[in-house]
């Protein structure tokens, strides 16, 4: 069968549009225009760009701006897509120029032709129901869109807070079993003191807790928003009224406590927010990176490295060496945060490139900024599930490792002092003998000093 089209119009001519299709003109050229990534945009994206134009239109509705045969059709069909309905039609590439206007307009024309569908009208009969005078009426691009980024981010931190308190529970339990492992504690790779294996997740774990504590303090300026701003944030074209309603009606759909910024303009223009929100990502990230180089280091071997800890045996580590074993998720971890750092960086310089009463950048910076916060969040989940609970002590290599080292001459200083205690660790070096025995061959402590000591 041939296809049909339907003919729609714009400031800049005509086009044929597939006459199936919910969306129109403005979708096509974008779609032309922005051959980038080969990517969708983000679904949750979808949904809170549908949410926050329920809450316009609903505010519309309250103000008696809007018909109600009219803004009723617009609201199921908004209503639709917030249920997962029609995201085949939003084709735009995430990275656009334009502000991201291509990817509002392609919400405006899919909501007005669907709605147009639900009274009885066929696709781009817009004089009945138009994607900008009624679908976007008393909306820019300027105020839904860095409004919807925020709901956005704010509903993705839910899964990553879970998945990081998931993980501080899983540091915090092998803390707790591990408490009797005493071990080489070290700094700059070197012999350091004798710590305990206990000590050392118990440290990772609050850090992550430190991290769980940023993450939120950054998730709650997400809720600062300047919806009702329209244009840069001088409100043209909107009902005064408008914008309390519009605020009021988004905190009862998404069930978040947002409220409006104090000043419009500024809001309109401010990206330095996601920038704040990014760094938190970003330092989770590299905390995560840090400890998973930690337990890679403890568990390189089997015989070769340290092995003081065993970590699962998830999958064969090599297409020609029988019985490797990678750490795999420690390694996926470090490229997390590596991921996390790019977008990091790609985020700064998008927010910075913003010029007067705009910021332009608004497409990479939502993309790396949806993407960081979940890549990190599925990470952390594996991290604890498939690597952190099942880790293991090597307690007899453990201990041995303490035995040899030097690690004892800090504390047997305050017994022998500084100077004998350095010139005993550089014998034990150079012969090879353990600190421990030497302490007992010269008799410079008794054995229940010694193990008072080591305790």
């Amino acid at each position: 069968m041939a296809l049909k089209y339907r003919t729609e119009s714009d400031s800049l001519g005509s086009r044929k549009v597939p006459e199936n299709v919910l969306w129109g003109i403005q979708t096509l050229r974008a779609v032309e225009n922005f051959q980038i990534t080969g990517l969708n945009v983000d679904d949750e994206f979808i949904r809170s760009i549908a949410i926050v134009k329920k809450a316009a239109t609903l505010a519309n509705l309250a103000i008696k701006e809007l018909h109600p045969r009219i803004g009723t059709a617009i609201i199921k069909a908004l209503d639709e897509i917030v249920a997962g309905k029609h995201f085949d039609q939003f084709i735009t590439d995430p990275i656009q120029g334009g502000a991201t206007t291509s990817i509002n307009m392609n919400m405006n024309e899919v909501v007005a032709n669907r709605a147009l569908e639900i009274i009885g009208y066929t696709h781009g009969d817009y004089e009945v129901i138009h994607p900008n005078d009624h679908v976007n009426k008393a909306q820019s691009t300027n105020d839904v869109i860095p409004t919807a980024i925020r709901l956005t981010a704010y509903t993705l931190f839910a899964k990553l807070l879970d998945n990081f308190n998931y993980l501080d529970k899983a540091l915090s339990r092998k803390a707790r079993e591990f408490k009797g492992v005493i071990k080489l504690g070290r700094t700059h790779l070197q012999d350091a003191v004798p710590t305990t294996l206990g000590n050392e997740f118990a440290a990772y774990a609050a850090l992550v807790r430190q991290d769980i504590s940023r993450l939120k303090s950054a998730r709650s300026l997400l809720l600062s928003v300047n919806l009702g701003g329209t244009a840069i944030g001088t409100a043209v074209n909107a009902d005064p009224r408008y914008r309390k309603q519009a605020i009021k009606f988004l905190r009862e759909i998404s069930g978040y406590p947002f409220r409006a910024a104090p000043n419009l303009i500024a809001a309109t223009q401010d990206s330095f927010t996601l920038c704040h929100v990014s760094s938190a990502l970003k330092i989770a990230a590299m905390n995560l990176s840090k400890m998973a180089n930690d337990i890679r280091l403890m568990a390189s071997g089997p015989r070769g490295g340290l092995a003081e800890i065993f970590i699962p045996n998830l999958q064969p580590g090599s297409s020609i060496m029988p019985g490797k074993v990678n750490p795999v998720i420690l390694e996926v971890t470090n490229q997390v945060a590596y991921q996390v750092a790019g977008n990091d960086l790609t985020i700064d310089l998008a927010a910075k490139a913003g010029q007067f009463e705009l910021n332009v950048m608004l497409p990479v910076l939502s993309h790396n900024l949806y993407q960081s916060i979940r890549i990190l969040a599925n990470v952390s989940r594996i991290l604890a599930e498939k690597c952190i609970l099942g880790i293991k002590a090597n307690v007899k290599n453990c201990r041995e490792h303490l035995d040899r080292s030097t690690a004892l001459a800090t504390e047997i200083s305050a017994l022998i002092g500084y100077e004998q205690a350095a010139k005993l660790a550089k014998e034990s070096i150079k012969s090879g003998k353990g600190f421990l025995a030497l302490l007992l061959e010269k008799k410079l402590v008794t054995p229940k000093q010694l193990d008072k000591l080591v305790k």
